[in-house]
């Protein structure tokens, strides 16, 4: 069922999270910079392919790097040097699992050269702030893996009937509106096609990208414990490994 008007806190969530995003310094762009071109590089090699019209995966890591103002040239290069890179054999995919303060449900997904480093370091990050890394599927049952495009209110020139009438028309499972942003939900497999149906319509994206999206959220009333949790999230951020940490906070928004 498409829902027009979002009474859940998926939607708030998304947005304070993009907009923390849209906001970080030069630096910190410069290493989101850093992990899609690992991501790329990654495509490449597993795809079979430098060329996204034949490789899926990385015509999905495209559309995630131009939705994080990733320049054309500075994509074109890292798909170029990958494809006669044998250094990213080197990397392997890797998901953990745990809990973070105030029982907030945690998967890290990480690109590492190194299992073992990685592992003791997402083990420290859970430690240090509170939370604890726990086992394979211990939190994964409380997600569901989705597409997930997400457009900006003030972006478009299209009313909010409209954009659903175009989701719905071009495969999307779910639609959320909400004050600042539209979120269009896929199954995992369309994702691709729906994003470029939408693209070739004229929408552009501030997110785009398949997601472990939570069922539910949970809220940290105690502001010291908010403070650990988001201290947590920035720490997993700041590591070079790790590509995408998906939580199910109840962010307070900004």
């Amino acid at each position: 069922m498409f829902k027009k008007e979002c009474e859940f806190m998926s939607g708030h969530n998304k947005w304070s999270t993009i907009k923390q995003k849209k906001g970080k310094n030069d630096a910190a762009r410069a290493k989101i910079f850093t992990k899609i071109g690992r991501e790329l590089a990654v495509a490449v090699r597993d795809g079979g392919s430098a060329d996204p019209n034949v490789n899926s995966k990385l015509r999905d890591c495209i559309a995630k790097a131009k939705a994080n103002n990733v320049p054309n040239d500075n994509i074109e290069r890292i798909i170029k040097k990958a494809a006669g890179d044998s250094n990213t054999a080197n990397y392997e995919s890797v998901t953990y699992e745990g809990y973070g303060p105030s029982g907030v449900a945690v998967i890290v997904e990480a690109l590492t050269d190194n299992r073992n480093r990685t592992a003791g370091e997402v083990r420290h990050y859970f430690d240090k702030f509170g939370g604890n890394m726990g086992t394979p599927g211990c939190v994964g049952f409380m997600f569901q893996k989705k597409g997930v495009l997400v457009i900006e209110r003030e972006d478009l020139d299209k009313t909010e009937d409209k954009v659903m009438e175009d989701a719905l028309e071009f495969g999307a499972s779910d639609f959320e509106a909400d004050d600042d942003i539209f979120t269009i939900y896929t199954e995992p497999e369309d994702f691709s096609g729906v994003r470029q149906d939408l693209e070739n319509a004229g929408y552009t994206f501030v997110s785009a990208e398949v997601e472990m999206v939570p069922d539910t959220y949970t809220a940290i009333e105690d502001e010291k414990v908010r403070e650990n949790m988001q201290k947590m999230l920035d720490m997993f951020e700041d590591n070079d490994d790790i590509q995408n940490v998906w939580h199910n906070w109840e962010m307070p928004e900004e």
